[in-house]
């Protein structure tokens, strides 16, 4: 036995001990009978590490729920982004009708350039069409932007 485990005899007042012993058992750190249930102290190093890799589990878990969340709502605004820049080329673009929303449209580019908005699908035109080449196929959604559906 270690210096630091020895029992000093002289310290412990058996009177006191006895007194606890039979009232409350259960405020004495030893086992205080023959037949009672052995006392071994806590490994609380070990308790702390289990709780903290269960913190550390459950945390990561809540992180990639939270990461997978921000993908789609990046994937989202990206879609709005390319939404905005296809709407603001179609309004810059020739139209000379007024666009019902909901109906689908055609994107052209003319020698000069510039795009037109027209309501004749490219295999419409017949043998030629009359401007350089088909841009998209679009339509006209209800906030006013426009949806591509194919180039």
């Amino acid at each position: 036995m270690s210096k630091k485990n020895k029992i000093d005899l002289d310290q412990i007042d058996l009177d006191k001990l006895k007194d606890l012993s039979v009232e409350n058992p259960g405020l004495i750190s030893f086992p205080h009978t023959v037949g009672s249930a052995v006392v071994k102290p806590e490994d609380k190093g070990r308790i702390k590490g289990l709780a903290m890799a269960a913190m550390e589990e459950q945390t990561t878990t809540q992180l990639r729920q939270l990461y997978d969340q921000m993908k789609v709502l990046a994937e989202q605004a990206q879609a709005i982004k390319s939404r905005v820049q296809v709407s603001e080329r179609v309004y810059q673009a020739q139209i000379n009708f007024d666009p019902v929303i909901g109906k689908e449209y055609f994107l052209y580019k003319k020698s000069s350039g510039k795009d037109v908005l027209s309501m004749i699908a490219p295999e419409e035109w017949g043998k030629t069409i009359p401007y350089v080449r088909f841009v998209a196929k679009v339509k006209l959604l209800s906030d006013h932007t426009w949806e591509v559906f194919s180039k």
